[in-house]
C-alpha cells in the first residue's frame, strides 16, 4: 500500500500557481476570488478561511462577501451580478451549501461562465460534456490530477464512482469519459453496492457517510480515492474504513491530507486560468 500524499502534489502545484501570478502580475494584472458566504455554517466558514489564506500565500487577492442566513434570493443574485461585472474580479466562489429557499441552481446560471471558478455553471458543466476542461469543478479535477500524478492508467480501466452528485459525482464521471474509462456510478439508491465497488480498479468514494466502504468491498490492488470529509466524535474521518482497506489497496488517499489539499490547489489554478483569460480581452 502506498498513500497519495495530497498535501505534497498540491504544494508542487502552488508553486506553478504562485509563477503564474507573477507572470500576470507582470503585465499589471492581479488575480482577485471573491467568494460568497451565506450563513454562519462552521463548517463553510472554515472552509472560507482556508481559502482566503492559500490565496494570500499564492499572491492572489482574496474577498470575501459574507451575507447574513436570511438574505433574500434576489439579494445574493443581485451580489454575484455586481461581482460579474467588476472588472476586478476574476473568480467568483459561491460556497455551499446555501440556505433552504434558495434555488442552487439559479445561482449557479447567474454566474458569469468566465468567472465560475468552481466550474458548476451550466455553460461550463455543458463545456465539460464537450470535452472542454478549461473550468472544472475543484473536486473532481483534483481528484483526476492525482490520479495522472501517480501515473494510475485511466483509459480502459472499470471506475467506481460512489457519488452522483452535481459538486463530485457527475463532472467527475465526464472527466474519466474523456479519459476513456469504464465509469459505473454509485449512489443511495444503488442496489448492493458492494457488489459494484468490488469490480473497481479505481475506487472513488465521496458519499458523505463515514466508513462507508468496508475491507470486504474493495478488490486486492485497487487504487482507492477517499473524498468523505465527516467529523465523527470530533475526528475528521473518510468514507472508507481506512485502516481496514489500506492493506488491501495498491494506492489509497487518507483523511484528512488526500483530496482536500487538492481541491484548494485547483481552485487557485483556475482563478489563475480565469484572471489570464479575461485579461487577455
Amino acid at each position: 500500500m502506498k498513500l497519495i500524499d495530497g498535501r505534497r502534489i498540491s504544494k508542487e502545484i502552488m508553486g506553478e500557481v504562485k509563477a503564474g501570478v507573477g507572470k500576470l502580475n507582470a503585465r499589471d494584472i492581479h488575480p482577485l476570488l471573491a467568494t460568497v458566504l451565506v450563513g454562519e455554517n462552521p463548517a463553510s466558514v472554515l472552509y472560507v478561511e482556508m481559502k482566503s489564506k492559500t490565496c494570500v500565500e499564492a499572491g492572489i487577492k482574496s474577498k470575501n462577501h459574507h451575507l447574513p442566513f436570511d438574505v433574500s434570493e434576489e439579494e445574493l443574485l443581485d451580489l454575484i451580478n455586481r461581482l460579474n461585472n467588476n472588472p476586478a474580479v476574476h473568480g467568483i466562489l459561491v460556497q455551499l451549501p446555501l440556505p433552504e429557499g434558495i434555488d442552487v441552481n439559479r445561482v449557479f446560471r447567474a454566474i458569469n461562465p468566465g468567472k465560475d471558478v468552481d466550474g458548476l455553471s451550466p455553460v461550463n458543466l455543458g463545456n465539460l460534456m464537450l470535452g472542454d476542461e478549461s473550468m472544472v469543478s475543484c473536486t473532481p479535477k483534483g481528484i483526476i490530477r492525482m490520479l495522472e500524478y501517480e501515473g494510475v492508467k485511466l483509459e480502459g480501466v472499470e471506475v467506481v464512482v460512489v457519488s452522483h452528485s452535481i459538486l463530485i459525482g457527475k463532472p467527475l464521471t465526464l472527466l474519466l469519459l474523456n479519459r476513456n474509462s469504464t465509469v459505473t456510478v454509485c449512489h443511495v439508491h444503488t442496489r448492493d453496492l458492494a457488489e459494484h465497488t468490488r469490480r473497481a480498479e479505481v475506487l472513488i468514494a465521496a458519499a458523505g457517510v463515514p466508513h462507508l466502504i468496508k475491507k470486504d468491498m474493495v478488490t486486492e490492488d485497487a487504487v482507492v480515492v477517499d473524498v468523505g470529509t465527516n467529523r465523527v466524535d470530533g475526528k475528521l474521518v473518510g468514507d472508507v474504513d481506512f485502516e481496514a482497506v489500506k492493506d488491501r489497496a495498491s494506492l489509497i488517499t487518507p483523511v484528512p491530507g488526500g483530496v482536500g489539499p487538492m481541491t484548494i490547489a485547483m481552485l487557485l489554478e483556475n482563478t489563475v486560468s480565469a484572471a489570464e483569460r479575461l485579461g487577455s480581452k
